[in-house]
């Protein structure tokens, strides 16, 4: 009996997928969680506009914890115990941080802007992975990451002002978002360390367990009862984060985590796009260009990144 066509595309997709070298799987891998992000950005910024932020993101991980749920009944619980239980709520209480200054300013700022802010990551957790972690740090990183973060300059530089709010305080919220950047740098850095001992699954599920455990005081601070669509819309959150945190610490299994972190400025591309269809946020002149400069970055780093794995005798 032949197989279904499904499963063939499927078996052909895999076969397809082992071919490639573990450079360019993390950076497919880093890509799709990308993607992920931004969708799940846009529909949180939507729902953080109509709750408080904090409530927000207390009922995202709430319903990303409920879509791993099922997992967990099947596997039984001894698949899902960590063995790093203090890396694990390390990591949550770290990321819970990064979240809450992340989703104070969210509301407040275009998600192309959003985004781009995101982009400084990848410089803090360059040096981090580099000083604690001990990675090697190819030309090629360095070059491609300078040149993203200063298209990433190219975006900001008008809105990094006090006075471009007015009496909002715009850029009071961009400098807080940007403040969440080394943060996050700090929890993905902390998961490269938990991939050594941890499996993908256990890590995704014990974020959103910790993050949900330290968010809900905050929450029940603010709380207010959502709407029929509101809860709708937090169950597509949960699926989106759960989605996204598997993809990107999937990447981290096959490169070294400075590697990957360039292909992360094609999401300014798909944050522009889903500002303007959701929000009418029209993107800025300095937006597309520094998107035009971010691209070309990202493109060059990841055919280099693709040769370097493919030479037998490349040095580390």
């Amino acid at each position: 009996m032949r197989p279904r066509p499904a499963v063939r595309a499927r078996r052909r997709l895999r076969a397809r997928a082992a071919s490639l070298s573990p450079a360019v799987r993390a950076l497919l891998w880093a890509a799709g969680s990308g993607a992920l992000f931004t969708v799940l950005n846009a529909t949180m910024r939507g729902l953080a506009q109509e709750l408080h932020p904090l409530q927000t993101q207390f009922l995202r991980y709430v319903f990303g914890f409920a879509v791993l749920l099922p997992l967990l009944l099947r596997a039984g619980l001894q698949a899902y115990r960590p063995r790093n239980p203090m890396g694990q709520f390390w990591r949550g209480a770290v990321h819970t941080l990064g979240l809450v200054l992340w989703f104070l300013a969210l509301p407040h700022i275009p998600l192309a802007d959003t985004t781009a802010i995101g982009f400084t990551g990848p410089l803090f957790i360059m040096i981090g992975a580099w000083w604690f972690l001990k990675e090697p740090m190819h030309w090629e990183r360095w070059l491609a990451t300078g040149v993203g973060f200063a298209g990433v300059l190219i975006v900001l530089g008008p809105k990094m002002s006090f006075a471009a709010g007015g009496a909002g305080g715009s850029g009071l919220h961009h400098l807080l978002m940007l403040s969440s950047a080394p943060v996050f740098a700090a929890s993905f850095l902390i998961t490269k360390v938990l991939t050594r001992t941890e499996t993908t699954g256990v890590i995704v599920f014990w974020q959103a367990l910790t993050v949900t455990l330290f968010s809900l005081p905050m929450a029940l601070w603010v709380w207010q009862a959502p709407t029929p669509a509101q809860w709708l819309g937090f169950v597509v959150c949960g699926m989106l984060g759960s989605a996204g945190h598997y993809c990107l610490t999937r990447s981290f299994r096959f490169a070294d985590i400075s590697s990957t972190q360039s292909v992360k400025f094609l999401e300014l591309v798909w944050a522009a796009l889903l500002g303007w269809v959701m929000f009418a946020d029209v993107p800025a002149g300095t937006t597309l260009l520094g998107g035009v400069v971010i691209a070309a970055a990202t493109v060059w780093v990841a055919r280099r990144e693709h040769r370097r794995q493919a030479e037998p005798d490349a040095s580390p």
